[in-house]
């Protein structure tokens, strides 16, 4: 076999990762009080920092504390006490690989019953037919506010190279804000950030360049980006091609390819249409396409659970594979295939008919092991979905309360 998956990777801001495996991001929707990480976090993450990966990427970090994918989100603003974050990176970089924070902003991808506000580039709901309702109705940002979320960026970015991680990503997929201002389907506005790929790109470009003149310039920025929202009509490959080119002037080390979003949740395999069927590597025949003319190195996630796919993959030219239920299941596997073995296990399959609810109880699944490294428990891989679904929403009970006192009491320091 190839030895290019455990050959060095070098990138342009001069970080070189000493493998071509990550573990993306995955939410892991477990902070501590305060919305900051905690002992659990840092033992997965120590766990997983150990099993042989090049870079670990962290769930999504919130740049806005009124605005959280879930209650359990971590938030790194200008507010945010460092020590636990330092703590964090610490625990990532504890077994000789690189860590990553990705940083994030939902938009109107915010549950109905959340403190807060839910914002979006136009006032379009998220539409999921019966359970359209479990999501917030967004209100079109003013001018002011996305340039106030441009900063809020770069600060979260500034405060994540002085806690000691290597680099952030931008998360520009799965439908979140930045996606939000990409698709045409949701992004409806007629000024500078609507209308044509230049200005519905403008936002991300914008972050881009503020986090870059922000940190060091060996500090990584990498994008997270859809290969297409797999919706008719939506952000396709092209307009992914011509995103990745006007990023490559701007300082990108690295563009992580995905897909789908909540409406047509292609990044668990289920999407919307049957553009992607794959069981492993959904997104290879875009990833494909892409690289031939990208200017900068590309990640690809999505399924990706045995070394044959990923040595598939690297082939097809992607510079680094990323996976996620697969590490959560087996935090080893990168030094399993180094000694030419292979996961013992995978997750139950879900197989509901309803996509939607599917796709929550398969991300509720991965979240219940991730739960179960925290307390350094055995991985139980045939936990049934249900039982799976209905823990997460007894932690996100929890969660919300403790979300909805503490936001409480930050609007309350602020107003004074």
């Amino acid at each position: 076999m190839s030895s290019e998956l455990f050959s060095p990777l070098p990138l342009r801001s001069g970080q070189v990762l000493r493998n071509r495996i990550a573990k993306a991001a995955m939410e892991e929707n477990m902070a501590g009080d305060g919305q900051l990480p905690d002992r659990g976090l840092l033992s997965l993450y120590r766990r997983w920092a150990s099993g042989g990966t090049g870079l670990l990427i962290t769930g999504n970090v919130m740049v806005h504390a009124e605005a959280l994918t879930g209650p359990g989100g971590v938030v790194l603003d200008e507010h945010a006490p460092l020590k636990p974050f330092t703590e964090w990176a610490r625990a990532g970089k504890s077994g000789g690989g690189a860590i990553w924070m990705q940083i994030n902003h939902p938009g109107r991808q915010i549950q109905a019953d959340m403190p807060g506000v839910v914002w979006g580039p136009s006032d379009v709901a998220v539409s999921l037919g019966k359970h359209s309702s479990r999501f917030g109705r967004p209100v079109a940002m003013t001018a002011e506010q996305i340039e106030a979320t441009v900063t809020r960026y770069a600060v979260t970015a500034r405060r994540a190279e002085e806690a000691g991680f290597d680099g952030v990503e931008i998360h520009a997929a799965h439908g979140y804000l930045l996606s939000q201002f990409l698709s045409p389907l949701v992004n409806k506005r007629t000024d500078a950030w609507g209308g044509s790929l230049e200005n519905r790109a403008r936002m991300l470009l914008d972050i881009v360049r503020a986090v870059r003149a922000t940190v060091s310039p060996s500090f990584a920025v990498a994008v997270k980006l859809n290969s297409a929202d797999f919706q008719r009509g939506g952000f396709d490959a092209d307009d992914a091609r011509q995103v990745i080119e006007m990023l490559a002037p701007l300082g990108v080390d690295l563009v992580e390819l995905s897909g789908g979003s909540y409406e047509s949740p292609a990044m668990s395999g289920r999407p919307a249409d049957s553009r992607t069927q794959a069981r492993e590597a959904y997104f290879l025949d875009l990833a494909r396409d892409l690289v031939k003319s990208s200017p900068l190195p590309l990640m690809l996630t999505g399924g990706i659970t045995r070394r044959e796919t990923a040595e598939k993959v690297l082939e097809s030219g992607v510079a680094i594979i990323g996976m996620g239920t697969a590490l959560a299941v087996t935090p080893d596997l990168p030094d399993r295939w180094r000694d030419g073995r292979e996961a013992d296990h995978q997750l139950r399959p879900v197989t509901w008919s309803d996509k939607a609810l599917a796709s929550v109880a398969g991300m509720a699944q991965v979240r219940h092991q991730m739960r179960r490294i925290a307390r350094n428990r055995r991985i139980t891989p045939n936990t049934h979905p249900a039982v799976a679904l209905i823990s997460e929403q007894r932690q996100q009970r929890r969660a919300l309360r403790s979300y909805r006192t503490w936001l409480s009491k930050t609007r309350d320091t602020a107003g004074r």
